[in-house]
């Protein structure tokens, strides 16, 4: 029954056929796994219910997989060059929602291959990795308060080219000009910065002062706007 139900119609007598006690076993312990990594990452972390939910059975899925190529090294190369053209077809992930993808997919390879041991090891250790470095709030930037990025409106008949560097850096311990762009059909500019203030406290004199240079036209500062967290 095993051999007629279970067995693959290109089998040949050199193939190991994977008992359906073993397959289920597998399976199991990686949608354990999936549970554990998807719950270490909803950790104090924003989350989406479809993303948690992919992370929750991606381990079992490449369980699957890996248990089907079973050794043969040409479906193997196969395997591989279908994961590398895998697409998320989504907003870009962030670096922490790119890792957790890569750990529950690496647990699930350590399953398909049956060290099931290792496997729950590995989701252990590292998912226990992941929830120490959010409890410490490991790699976030001190003062980061200080960092801020701001959006000034300025008509076009004025040149930009250094009209505001005496005021920044009064205020600032450094800034950068990163962007010019035209708007309201071309009757104005908006320049964006990055910048380090000194005195957190000292946000609505700069902006005050700003005012005065930019004909009273918007101003906006916010949170210091970075690709640091993506990939």
């Amino acid at each position: 029954m095993h051999n007629t139900i279970f067995g693959g119609i290109f089998d040949t007598d050199m193939t190991n056929v994977i008992y359906i006690s073993d397959f289920l076993l597998c399976i199991g312990v990686a949608l354990v796994i999936g549970l554990i990594l998807a719950g270490t990452y909803m950790w104090g972390t924003r989350y989406t219910k479809s993303f948690v939910a992919t992370l929750a059975v991606l381990p079992a899925i490449v369980c699957v997989v890996i248990m089907m190529v079973n050794g043969n090294v040409g479906a193997g190369v196969a395997v591989a060059g279908a994961f590398s053209l895998v697409r998320f077809r989504s907003v870009p992930g962030s670096a922490k929602e790119i890792g957790a993808i890569f750990l529950t997919m690496g647990t699930g390879l350590v399953v398909g291959m049956g060290y099931l041991a290792y496997a729950l090891l590995v989701a252990i250790l590292l998912g226990g990795v992941t929830l120490l470095y959010n409890r410490l709030d490991f790699g976030s930037r001190k003062n980061g308060a200080l960092y801020k990025t701001m959006h000034i409106t300025i008509p076009e008949d004025l040149d930009y080219s250094g009209v505001f560097d005496s005021v920044l850096n009064t205020y600032t311990k450094d800034f950068e000009l990163v962007q010019v762009k035209t708007t309201n059909m071309g009757s104005l500019f908006k320049l964006t910065y990055n910048m380090t203030l000194k005195n957190v406290g000292e946000e609505k004199n700069l902006i005050d002062e700003l005012r005065c240079r930019n004909g009273n036209l918007e101003i906006t500062m916010s949170r210091q706007e970075t690709v640091i967290g993506e990939l």
